[in-house]
């Protein structure tokens, strides 16, 4: 009865518990062989039996449907499962996508500011080697032409010396350069008290410049750094010659020195000139990045390449270089250095 319950559901369970009753009515209860009930105890054992079957019918019955439901269910979950794993992989498999697709689109992006990078080289040193070329040109040709009495060359030799002056600092800004961004500076690291660095500086500025005043404090200088003495030097003498050339005629170029709390040396050059424009001011340490205006109302001058290689050489020391301030009262580079712990 039960097992027909389990198997076949509740009304297969009952009619099995029906004819389970009038079986053993017909064979063991008296009077056997008749579905007769002579004794009441008889008729509620009976009755209990019917009862009892009917009860296991109807539990087996309900426990026959929630495993149908948990096996539907069971099936279900394997669907959604399967689901979610495709998903998943779906997933995973776009996010792959993208992660190539911005690798791509940032290769391509530095293959393009590399060109452009390229290209603006070859547009400025075209541009910076046409007019000193032009003007050796001009003077050899004027010097190669028939002689005439009473005329000597030494204008057309001097712009030839200048203008050769001018190339080789354009070739060696150059090297510098790439010195730089091939990280091949090869710096002989040393302390160098900035005072030194300065007094040379300022020396090597006064042969050039013998009329600008730079003023400076010997005392606050008495400073070591650990530097590259020459690399050092021409920090300082881009930083002057900047300097000078847009100070204003009879002011001077200062130069400040202050301890800093994180370990830094901080160094400050100011001139008191017309400022960088507003429009140069974020691009200053660019590559040949000029000012297009000097003090004297001339075209700024300079190979435009100065104070990118005065940033290169201050940070492969570990230091930092900014425009401080600038504006109709002057401009103001500030840059640091390490200290070296070895100061009297």
């Amino acid at each position: 009865m039960a097992v027909v319950a389990v198997f076949r559901g509740l009304w297969p369970g009952l009619a099995a518990a029906v004819v389970s009753f009038l079986l053993v009515d017909y064979y063991f209860v008296p009077p056997v062989g008749t579905l007769t009930i002579a004794s009441e105890q008889d008729l509620v054992n009976l009755g209990l039996f019917l009862g009892a079957g009917g009860l296991v019918g109807i539990l087996a019955s309900h426990r026959r449907r929630a495993q149908l439901e948990a096996q539907r269910l069971a099936s279900q979950l394997q669907g959604v499962n399967a689901d979610l794993i495709r998903l998943n992989r779906e997933q995973a498999e776009a996010a792959e996508l993208a992660l190539r697709l911005a690798q791509s689109e940032q290769q391509i992006r530095a293959l393009e500011q590399t060109e452009r990078n390229r290209s603006d080289l070859l547009a400025n040193v075209s541009h910076d080697l046409r007019t000193p070329l032009a003007t050796i040109l001009t003077a050899s040709t004027t010097m190669l032409s028939p002689p005439q009495p009473g005329v000597d060359h030494q204008d057309e030799l001097r712009a030839i010396s200048g203008e050769a002056r001018r190339l080789s600092a354009l070739v060696g800004d150059m090297l510098d350069m790439a010195r730089i961004e091939g990280n091949a500076l090869g710096l002989q690291l040393e302390p160098v008290q900035v005072g030194d660095a300065i007094e040379a500086a300022v020396s090597r500025l006064k042969r050039q410049s013998p009329q600008r005043d730079v003023e400076w404090d010997a005392h606050e200088a008495a400073v070591n750094v650990l530097a590259d003495w020459g690399r050092m030097g021409q920090v300082f003498d881009n930083l002057l010659a900047n300097a000078d050339r847009f100070a204003r005629p009879g002011t001077p170029v200062r130069i400040g020195v202050a301890f800093k709390p994180d370990g830094l040396i901080s160094i400050r050059v100011s001139d008191l000139g017309p400022g960088v424009p507003e429009e140069l001011r974020d691009r200053i340490f660019e590559r040949f990045v000029k000012s297009p205006v000097s003090s004297n109302g001339q075209a700024g001058g300079g190979t435009g390449l100065g104070l990118a290689i005065v940033r290169g050489i201050v940070e492969a020391h570990g230091g930092s270089v900014v425009l401080e301030a600038s504006g109709p009262t002057g401009t103001t580079f500030r840059f640091t250095l390490p200290h070296a712990e070895t100061d009297a």
